[in-house]
């Protein structure tokens, strides 16, 4: 009896057979049933290793801006500017047009609005972003919703037309995704919860890289709580098991993806915080014991903490070698000191680009192991944690 089914021939390269290869057959006059399986024909998986390693380039991250316009509205107010279109444009612009970003820089994820914007000269931003070497991303989920039968917990929603959006998405330049899903540890986490999560991030990391896109796999484990690190590493060991089983489920190729994994921490209001040094140790131990050694990167979010700390719980886990890329795909650790800088004003807008090259040399270093935290600004040190959010 045939049976139909995708059978990947070789991760690193796009050399796919659409023949029909046979298992299990005898000699002639056997009454043995010859078994066959379809092999699908695949054009992008070259193109997904090499755009994968290239994110993953030394001393180079990601640049995390595909926050959805309410998300980037709450920082337009901030300070003090009106979320519109105009505001939203002029602060990505301020951004993805920073002289000599790429060099600390690898990679950008954009919200759907940014992929289609241009400067105000005309320029696309994905040309802007390819002109520094930087990879151009796109956001494809479409956000948390009530998880029915679990503990009040979440499910990412945005399946539904993901590939026709992903196909069009790469037309217009992007070359990776991000799918953004949360496990909270107050909320258990159920079972439940955490099986959707891992299948949804599954099914979205085949359906991207059908599509050519790189996908980024993020299950987010807030720092909401007070737990302390250990009951974190325990949740974190479970999530990640979950998601690589059902990745190679879906014939995931894991060299075309990458990784964006909390920090593994102490819940945000337990009573001792914990140092670098011990952060640095759970978060690896915990990868060495879930991550194969094919995914070329990890790109860390910060979740919450301030510049400094984000930077140096990166320093720390780039001591040793690692098996993988271990770098940063940073939102609020990058941005913070450069909206504070900027306050929608035209006249500094200089002056916050230079905020950025900052922040982004400083995660650089990191990423090399190089990092010092000495002569960092007050504001740097301040802490970015909202309960229930933690990008």
């Amino acid at each position: 009896m045939a049976c139909a089914s995708f059978v990947k021939l070789n991760a690193a390269s796009s050399s796919w057979t659409g023949q029909k290869s046979s298992f299990g057959k005898r000699s002639p006059g056997s009454s043995t049933h010859r078994v066959s399986f379809s092999i699908r024909a695949s054009s992008y998986t070259d193109e997904l290793v090499q755009t994968a390693k290239l994110i993953a380039s030394p001393g180079r991250g990601i640049l995390a801006i595909d926050e959805s316009n309410a998300t980037c509205g709450k920082r337009l107010a901030s300070i003090g500017l009106d979320n519109t279109e105009t505001n939203r444009q002029a602060y990505r612009q301020l951004l993805l047009t920073t002289p000599g970003l790429g060099e600390y820089i690898s990679g950008a994820i954009l919200f759907e609005e940014t992929l289609y914007q241009s400067t105000t000269d005309g320029r696309k931003f994905v040309d802007c972003l390819r002109d520094e070497n930087i990879v151009p991303g796109i956001k494809v989920d479409k956000g948390l919703v009530p998880l029915p039968g679990s503990n009040n917990e979440s499910w990412c929603q945005g399946l539904d037309g993901l590939a026709s959006r992903s196909a069009e998405y790469y037309k217009q330049g992007a070359r990776f995704a991000k799918w953004r899903t949360v496990v909270s540890i107050p909320c258990g986490p159920s079972a439940l919860a955490v099986k959707e999560a891992a299948w949804g991030l599954a099914r979205y990391a085949a359906i991207s890289q059908d599509n050519g896109l790189v996908p980024i796999v993020e299950p987010e484990i807030l720092l909401d709580g007070d737990h302390p690190i250990d009951r974190t590493l325990e949740v974190a060991e479970k999530v990640w098991a979950e998601v690589f089983y059902y990745l190679a489920e879906n014939n995931v190729v894991f060299e075309g993806i990458l990784l964006k994994p909390s920090m593994v921490t102490p819940g945000a209001e337990h009573k001792e915080k914990a140092s670098p040094d011990t952060i640095a140790k759970y978060t690896l131990t915990m990868l060495k014991r879930r991550v194969p050694p094919a995914v070329p990167g990890i790109m860390f979010l910060s979740g919450g903490q301030s510049e400094v700390q984000a930077t140096l719980n990166l320093n720390a886990m780039n001591q040793s070698p690692n098996p993988w890329h271990v770098s940063f795909s940073y939102a609020r650790a990058l941005q913070n000191t450069v909206l504070k800088t900027w306050q929608g004003r035209p006249e500094n807008v200089e002056a916050a680009q230079k905020s950025l090259l900052v922040r982004a040399k400083a995660n650089s270093l990191a990423q090399l192991g190089r990092y010092s935290a000495e002569g960092e600004s007050e504001e740097a040190k301040k802490g970015m944690f909202v309960k229930g959010y933690t990008y």
